[in-house]
């Protein structure tokens, strides 16, 4: 007796099943592969409504057949959807456009950048050496290689930006910030979580603390908050903006090792006053090994520069070690969560 295979499209050949392993092996395919219809706005061109291969090759400039083939792929993690010979934009595949409110262009195009491919290859170094891939590619630290390539530290500024928009609404949601007074955003980039901050709270003041460059691109220049804040550009290892009723350090501690942390939380200690509050916002690692969508990040700050994700023990003793005392963590919607602290009125270490 024989048997005919079943050749339905829908079918899948014998075997043909997809291991952890397998996706694990194409992760850099998919990555490319986003960058690519980034790259020739293949998202933006979809904005209107579906359309075939043929025509956003067209418009776009590139060939139908390799266009077709990268789309049926990506339309396999959700970013697109075939139906009836054309493509249309899943919820998750409007990230992608570059006119959506909390467009993830940018961080798109950040993350698959070559900065990063390259801090990527050098793995099997980092765990030799222990010494970051990006230093290894490139011959200096991340953030001095920002700074003498003002394209790349344009397209980190606008990631960062596109990448916390949705993230700076939900934590600005799960803390109560004071109805009164001044608070200091340290490195708080083009100021999103500021002016979500200042948005919720009419009686509270603003300052905006981050390089000169970056502050110059800030978001908050609209009618409801004129008169309210101020910016103020320099660097947060020296001094930082004193007489603040709240320090803000947003996604800035992950970036660093322990030693640089307590330089920087040590530099707002001697800036405030005892009683002072501080809000880190940070990823915080579960203890137990349990799943967290920032262990991966955790493996970009690995590679890329010498911080790390960490666990709430860890920052307290980081927060304890400069002067302050924890006083709880709250959870939010977003990737990180709200370490509450206060300025102690002890002796700032050295």
């Amino acid at each position: 007796m024989t048997t005919t295979p079943d050749l339905r499209p829908d079918a899948p050949a014998a075997g043909a099943r997809f291991s952890p392993l397998q996706d694990l092996m194409y992760g850099h395919i998919y990555a490319d592969a986003v960058r690519a219809v980034i790259v020739h706005g293949i998202a933006d061109l979809l904005a209107d409504g579906p359309r075939t291969a043929e025509d956003l090759a067209e418009r776009s400039g590139t060939q139908a057949v390799p266009l077709r083939r990268i789309l049926r792929m990506l339309a396999t993690r959700g970013l697109f959807h075939e139906e009836n010979g054309a493509f249309a934009l899943t919820e998750s595949g409007t990230g992608l456009r570059a006119d959506v409110p909390g467009s993830q262009r940018a961080t798109a195009l950040l993350f698959t950048d070559e900065m990063f491919r390259r801090s990527a290859e050098n793995i099997p170094d980092t765990l030799r050496t222990g010494e970051p891939g990006f230093e290894t590619a490139y011959g200096v630290p991340f953030f001095a290689h920002l700074s003498a390539t003002p394209d790349k530290s344009r397209l980190f500024d606008a990631a960062m930006t596109s990448r916390t928009g949705q993230a700076d609404e939900d934590i600005a949601g799960a803390y109560a910030f004071p109805d009164s007074g001044t608070v200091v955003d340290i490195g708080g980039g083009r100021g999103g979580l500021l002016r979500e901050a200042l948005t919720r709270s009419p009686g509270l003041r603003g300052v905006l603390f981050d390089r000169p460059e970056t502050v110059a691109g800030h978001l908050l220049g609209t009618a409801e908050l004129d008169g309210r804040w101020r910016t103020e550009g320099g660097d947060f290892f020296t001094a930082v903006p004193e007489g603040g009723d709240l320090y803000l350090l947003k996604n800035i501690l992950h970036d660093w090792p322990d030693e640089d942390c307590l330089r920087i939380l040590r530099t707002i200690r001697r800036a405030v006053a005892p009683g002072t509050r501080l809000l880190v916002v940070d990823a915080v690692l579960p203890a137990d090994g349990s799943p967290h969508p920032a262990l991966a990040l955790d493996i970009v700050m690995l590679m890329v520069v010498r911080g790390r994700e960490r666990t709430a023990a860890e920052f307290e003793d980081l927060l304890t070690r400069s002067g302050f005392r924890l006083h709880r963590i709250v959870p939010t919607r977003a990737m990180s969560s709200l370490i509450e602290a206060e300025a102690t009125g002890e002796a700032v270490p050295d």
